[in-house]
């Protein structure tokens, strides 16, 4: 299917109301907002923040890990449109602010940059190793991604180390100021692998007539969706039996879940192109990410 039988329709933001700006400038503002990946964004923030609040830190150290992750990942996100402005404008993007002509690539590469000098003062609220650990793994891996790796057969490899970077990074900082588990390190791996399977499925075809040529791409989607599926089981599957100690019911039952979400996902009865497969690898991710809080207290 070619790249225009694929568009995705943009929806214009809900006019934000700030009192003192102007209505043009609040627009601007929810414009740039939905360019910096919200959804993933946003997801991000919740899981390292949560992270946070269980594994011991107190309020404040949870207010800093939740801004400095969040201040990352906006980078992150407003550097990938920012770069991928050409890409995206050809592929007739529609859900992309910036290929509609409602975001200038300028406006996003500049929000990019104050978003990344924001997150070193921010990380570093949890002492210097901690901050070390996000700025390296995380967030230049992401900018990495966007600016090379992404091209690449190693795409994976940012997700897998900027996902295992960030109980580094909440375990790095006080209380604990130790080192995570090697289990917690492992199921954040995992699960980030998985999100890269998940976030390129939808444009893999787009991704092709483009020149980009990462790992999905160059595997397809069927594989794609079978390696999210089976990526997310694993990191269920670690984060449920290696931790010390008994694994509990509620900890089975969430296992067994998933399993049954990924068993779902892999029947081979589903239409090209459902998406029922995408929705079973997330469930399948959600699953493990409460596993991985469940297990907060211990991870370091």
């Amino acid at each position: 299917m070619s790249p225009q039988g694929r568009r995705r329709e943009y929806l214009a933001p809900v006019s934000l109301y700030l009192p003192g700006l102007p209505v043009r400038a609040t627009h601007r503002l929810a414009t740039l907002l939905h360019s910096c990946h919200p959804e993933p964004t946003l997801a991000v923030t919740a899981f390292v923040t949560a992270l946070a609040a269980t594994s011991g830190r107190g309020p404040g150290g949870v207010a800093a890990v939740g801004a400095a992750v969040l201040a990352g990942q906006l980078s992150i996100g407003w550097c990938n449109d920012a770069v991928d402005a050409g890409r995206d404008t050809v592929s007739g993007r529609r859900d992309k602010p910036i290929a509609t002509g409602a975001l200038r690539p300028r406006t996003a590469a500049v929000a990019a940059v104050v978003a990344l000098v924001a997150c070193v003062p921010l990380s570093l609220l949890s002492g210097l190793a901690a901050a070390a650990v996000h700025l390296t793994g995380v967030v230049a891996g992401g900018w990495a991604y966007n600016l090379v790796l992404k091209r690449t057969p190693v795409s994976p490899l940012p997700y897998a180390v900027g996902f295992a970077s960030l109980p580094a990074f909440v375990t790095l900082g006080p209380p604990a100021h130790a080192w995570p588990a090697w289990w917690a390190v492992a199921t954040s791996a995992l699960l980030g692998v998985g999100a890269h399977w998940v976030n390129a499925l939808p444009d893999i075809a787009d991704d092709l007539a483009t020149g980009v040529r990462g790992l999905p791409q160059r595997l397809g989607p069927v594989a794609c969706r079978r390696l999210a599926l089976v990526t997310m089981l694993v990191a269920v599957a670690v984060v449920t039996v290696c931790p010390p100690g008994t694994t509990g019911t509620p900890g089975w039952v969430c296992a067994t879940a998933a399993g049954c979400a990924a068993v779902m996902g892999t029947v081979p009865s589903w239409r090209e192109g459902s998406r029922w497969p995408f929705r079973a690898a997330i469930a399948v991710a959600g699953l493990a990410v409460v596993q991985l809080l469940s297990r907060g207290s211990v991870i370091a």
